[in-house]
This record gives C-alpha cells, sequence and structure tokens, in this order.
C-alpha cells in the first residue's frame, strides 16, 4: 500500500499521502455522556493534552492548497493519554471513501500512477467498473479553512460501555465557526498556501475548536464498506470538544516524527473496518521512511 501510494504520487522523504500539512496543540474536553457509550478512560476524566494535524489528501509535499489535488483534506487527533499509549483518531472532509476495500484503493492508486505517465486508459479503466469512485471524484469539495470544515471518520469502529453494551460508530467532528466551502473559481483565485495562512492568523487570534461525535450504526449500515455514509438520521452521540490554541513551534520535527495510529485498539474501542487494521500497519512503513 505505501509502494502504491508512491506510485501514483511519487517517491520522496515525507508521508506517504496526505503529506502537506500543519500540526496545533490544544486540548479535549470530554462531553457528559460520553462515557456511557465506551468504558475508553479518556471519556471520563478531565481535560487531555492534544495534538492536530490539518492536510491535503495528495502525496506532494510541495502541492498548492487550491490544487485539485488537495481535496479531501484531513484533521487527525492524538489525544495524549496518561501511562497508556495515545489515542488517534484520523478523518478526512469528506463523509465516504473513493472505494469499499484496500484491494480497491491500491487498484485505484495503481491506476493513478498510471494515468501520471500518460496512460489514461488505466484510469478510464478503473472508474468504468467502480460507478461509487466517479461519484465521489466529482463531489469533492474544498475549505474555506481547515477550521470551517466538518471531518468524517469512514471506518467504523466498536464501542463497549462498562456494562457490556456494544455499538458500532463512526467519528465526525464539526466546526465551531460555520462549515463553509469554495466555488471552482474561488478557490483557484486563492494562493498555493491560502489554508496554512488562514489557520495561522486564526489560531493568533482565538482557539479552533471542534465537537468530537459518534454517529451511531442503525440496522443495516454497512460496518466494514467505508464507502457507503451511514444515513444522517442516525443518532449523534457527542463524545466531547478539541480545542487548538496554538501552532505546534517546530513543524518540522513534529511533522517527521509524529505518527497516528487511527486502528490502535484501546479498553472499550477496537477497530471494526478491517481497512483500520492495514493503516494501522502501513502508517509506521511510512513514518520509517521519513526518518
Amino acid at each position: 500500500m505505501v509502494n502504491g501510494l508512491h506510485t501514483a504520487f511519487g517517491e520522496h522523504h515525507a508521508r506517504a499521502v496526505h503529506t502537506k500539512g500543519v500540526m496545533a496543540e490544544g486540548s479535549f474536553t470530554p462531553a457528559p455522556g460520553a462515557a456511557n457509550l465506551t468504558k475508553e478512560p479518556i471519556f471520563a476524566g478531565g481535560p487531555l493534552p492534544v495534538v492536530a494535524r490539518f492536510s491535503l489528501f495528495a502525496g506532494a509535499p510541495d502541492l498548492p492548497d487550491n490544487d485539485d489535488g488537495a481535496a479531501p483534506a484531513g484533521f487527525a487527533v492524538k489525544i495524549k493519554k496518561k501511562g497508556a499509549p495515545d489515542f488517534d483518531v484520523v478523518t478526512n472532509q469528506h463523509p465516504d471513501f473513493i472505494v469499499a476495500n484496500s484491494d480497491d484503493f491500491l487498484a485505484f492508486l495503481r491506476a493513478a500512477g498510471a494515468a501520471g505517465k500518460g496512460d489514461k486508459a488505466s484510469m478510464g479503466a478503473f472508474l468504468s467498473t467502480h460507478p461509487h469512485a466517479q461519484q465521489f471524484l466529482a463531489s469533492l469539495t474544498y475549505p474555506t479553512s481547515w477550521a470551517q470544515a466538518t471531518y468524517f471518520g469512514i471506518n467504523s469502529v466498536k464501542f463497549t460501555n462498562n456494562e457490556g453494551g456494544s455499538a458500532f460508530v463512526r467519528y465526525r467532528f464539526t466546526p465551531h465557526s460555520e462549515a463553509k466551502y469554495l466555488t471552482p473559481e474561488e478557490r483557484k483565485a486563492r494562493g498555493p498556501t491560502y489554508l496554512h495562512d488562514e489557520l495561522a492568523n486564526r489560531i493568533a487570534r482565538e482557539p479552533v475548536a471542534f465537537d468530537w461525535f459518534a454517529q451511531i450504526a442503525g440496522p443495516g449500515d454497512k460496518i466494514e464498506d467505508p464507502s457507503i455514509a451511514w444515513p444522517e438520521s442516525r443518532r449523534m452521540v457527542k463524545l466531547g470538544t478539541v480545542t487548538l490554541n496554538k501552532l505546534v513551534a517546530d513543524q518540522e520535527a513534529a511533522q517527521r516524527t509524529n505518527l497516528f495510529l487511527p486502528g490502535q485498539p484501546h479498553p472499550g474501542v477496537e477497530p471494526a473496518d478491517p481497512m483500520l487494521v492495514l493503516r494501522n500497519t502501513a502508517y509506521p512503513i511510512s513514518l520509517g521512511q521519513r526518518q
């Protein structure tokens, strides 16, 4: 999978995908009632420190913020737990994924790599047999600000509470500032660092905050297929609030050394979508390549 990402986006010593980004620091405060869903201790205590990363999608270190390949934007959150592994969440600014499973994603990456070398037929053949991928690429949106986008955890996890009750959930971060997206003309008129510059100016004035929700699966919802978004009618339970109040001082070191593991199991939280297990295996490989 890591090689497939480099096939699509090129070889470099940085993250294989969501390569360009910026990191911020802040805190996570759990919401009352979150502990009813899961016995994970972060939802039962007080505020905890957070490191977060906003990013563009494509695996290109110098990608302009207004490029077509910038979407879907990413938002990763690392909650620093006391005496236990960090709690990592990785989301992006689209309610579903381009394909249903990791094998199809690898096929897409190989087709994208071939297209980059002039072989347009490979991508055409892939899209002809994956109609959802066509719909996905045609529906991408681009935010006015990293702080004004809704971010979705496309892979399902299983929550278990202290009474043994379980539910399948998908994560969502909703911004305290109104979510706003650009028209194609507005985006192309923005500069190549507009997202980074806007965030730096915003966070210097005021904190950037997101409410973190768990969307609860209902009957018939696909647990192992991230290409199918769950209906908006599904119950949403607030897990807490992530508040970011400054950018990380040493961005270069933070980008090189920080690893997010969204498939890491925790007390009362375990991966339900196999793609999370693959992500947990691939991300450390990418980490090693950027040292």
